[in-house]
């Protein structure tokens, strides 16, 4: 891989982080409740708590196969 190529790939990486980022924020913003969305998973005791976003991972992992795919296909045009 030529450096070129590798230096697209890093320049396209940061933006997808940055649009994730401002989706997130602009979801926080409007009330969306990033970490406590239906599916995740929060166990608290006392001297305890335990919490998995599983919901919020499965939302982050589409929002971000369709960003990709959308960013793909508009390179390969």
């Amino acid at each position: 891989m030529d450096p070129g190529t590798i230096g697209k790939w890093i320049i396209i990486s940061g933006l997808v982080l940055a649009a994730v980022g401002g989706i997130i924020w602009i979801a926080g913003k409007m009330g969306i409740p990033f970490g406590s969305l239906p599916g995740d998973i929060s166990i608290d005791r006392p001297g305890f708590s335990f919490r998995f976003p599983l919901g919020t991972s499965i939302l982050v992992s589409i929002i971000l196969t369709i960003l990709l795919n959308v960013i793909i296909w508009i390179f390969r045009k």
